[in-house]
């Protein structure tokens, strides 16, 4: 299977660099499944029912989202009526919507998608992610239930999205992390055959503080003090992600690469 995953989408920009690409790269790469993170979608700061319908319409067939997963308060509501959404699997448990789901794919192969959030430097304790991803993948064995599995491990330390990758290695096809909007250059497959990168940077602007505009955060680095909210960065931006192919009988990972199109970091495609 051709697998696309592509790092959280930052603002508008985020948003037209989806609309832009990602419709041609379905057709160019043959793409049987794409997942992609939009939780930073909407103004920086989570993802409102219009905006997951503009991504979902451009071509992907799962959106994730993380810690800011219901900042836009009709995703409470949305996230209910539209099962292509998957917020973190370790949310509160009365939280809307569900944490993983398999997913329907060309020639009636199955797609897990599953979420989970860190614990390591994250602002709230939520609860164990390692145990929430165990759960589901020993009922949802990679290569039985599912011909594929992504787990996307939304974590701020880089050594617990590691961990997590070593943890799934042989039970998952991929195992990508997101949420600080730096793109690693890690791609890799594990000895169990699990594609792993520690994170798929952002879908946005990269002349910027992490997709802000670089103003308010050098001021507030600088003297300490804020003077206004923060706001995305609006040039071009650069599509990044991972690009799987797995074996269709094991679900492994035969390959991966790293994906960055557009913008300032644009590099050779697969």
């Amino acid at each position: 299977m051709r697998l696309l995953f592509l790092g959280d989408v930052m603002g508008r920009a985020g948003r037209a660099a989806i609309r832009e690409h990602l419709p041609r790269l379905r057709a160019e790469w043959r793409l049987d499944f794409v997942v992609v993170n939009g939780e930073n979608a909407t103004n920086g700061m989570g993802l409102s029912g219009e905006h997951a319908k503009t991504l979902l319409a451009a071509g992907a067939d799962c959106l994730t989202l993380g810690d800011h997963a219901f900042d836009q308060k009709d995703m409470l509501q949305f996230i209910e009526s539209e099962p292509r959404i998957i917020r973190p699997l370790n949310f509160a448990k009365n939280a809307p919507g569900k944490g993983y789901r398999l997913f329907s794919a060309p020639g009636g192969r199955k797609v897990l998608v599953l979420q989970v959030l860190g614990q390591v430097f994250m602002k709230r304790p939520f609860d164990d992610p390692f145990s929430a991803v165990d759960t589901v993948l020993r009922s949802h064995p990679r290569g039985g239930l599912a011909h594929a599995v992504i787990v996307d491990v939304h974590c701020e330390a880089t050594s617990e999205k590691m961990a997590m990758g070593h943890f799934c290695d042989g039970r998952a096809s991929l195992v990508v992390g997101t949420h600080t909007h730096v793109p690693t250059a890690d791609a890799m497959v594990l000895p169990g055959g699990t594609g792993y990168l520690s994170d798929a940077g952002m879908c946005g602007d990269y002349n910027s503080v992490i997709g802000m505009d670089k103003a308010e955060p050098m001021r507030r680095f600088i003297t300490g003090m804020p003077k206004s909210r923060f706001t995305p960065a609006a040039e071009e931006a650069t599509l990044s992600g991972i690009f799987v192919e797995t074996d269709d009988g094991s679900g492994g990972a035969k390959s991966v690469r790293m994906v960055r199109i557009g913008g300032r970091l644009e590099q050779a495609a697969p």
